[in-house]
């Protein structure tokens, strides 16, 4: 279905060759998945940005992220939460600009380092409380790939205060509390998820997942304009 895709290409004939030459490649190498058809369009392209082929395993998803995700692209005007500026750089402004989506982070503003330092938390904390209390967590996709703490506190959110975002991309890197982080969110019922186990994540891989969301999104928009 991709290659009917215009908004979600890369936009030289020659950078598409080597992209879709990028996936067959990596199809051809990857012996094995236990991925859904529309799971691994994701998982693959995760393992693109990176050249790690440990994506494929260590990828989780809740049985409802994908199709929740899609949706939530397809409704238009969906937010984008992220914990860090790289994750809103990093997305394809275009692509996101096609689904009427803006991106928000609050990392470096001077009041979520202010209550960082009073409460003795990490800013990180501190932006998701922040996105909260502005309205913006609920029926957005949450962005999370460099603060453990982030996630963790997103959980909490969810728990204690009814956040209820459309869908958690949550794949924070580092040593301290991130794969603990990672299994907490993969506990939760309430709302769809898709995280990568253990230590190794990123913002890249964030970007990664929600470029491959917007191209699934796309793909239907093209067959629904096509059956109408």
């Amino acid at each position: 279905m991709s290659h009917a895709n215009i908004v979600t290409e890369q936009l030289t004939a020659a950078g598409r060759a080597i992209e879709h030459d990028s996936f067959a490649v990596i199809d051809r190498e990857v012996a094995s998945h236990g991925y859904t058809a529309d799971q691994w369009p994701i998982v693959r392209r995760m393992i693109h940005a990176n050249a790690d082929f440990d994506f494929n395993g260590m990828t989780d998803f809740h049985p409802q992220a994908v199709a929740a995700g899609v949706a939530a692209v397809l409704s238009h005007g969906t937010r984008v939460v992220a914990d860090v500026e790289m994750i809103c750089v990093g997305l394809s402004a275009p692509r996101l600009g096609h689904f009427g989506m803006a991106t928000h982070q609050f990392i470096s503003d001077a009041d979520v380092i202010e209550a960082a330092k009073a409460e003795g938390t990490t800013r990180a904390v501190q932006a998701m409380r922040k996105a909260h209390h502005l309205g913006l967590i609920n029926g957005a996709i949450v962005g999370i790939g460099n603060a453990p703490t982030a996630l963790i506190e997103l959980v909490r959110l969810i728990h204690d205060e009814g956040a209820r975002p459309a869908l958690v991309v949550g794949m924070p890197v580092g040593f301290v509390s991130a794969a603990e982080s990672k299994d907490l969110m993969a506990l939760e019922n309430a709302v769809p998820w898709m995280v990568i186990r253990g230590r190794k994540g990123g913002s890249t891989l964030v970007v990664a997942a929600i470029h491959a969301l917007l191209g699934l999104a796309e793909a239907q928009e093209v067959l629904q304009k096509a059956s109408a």
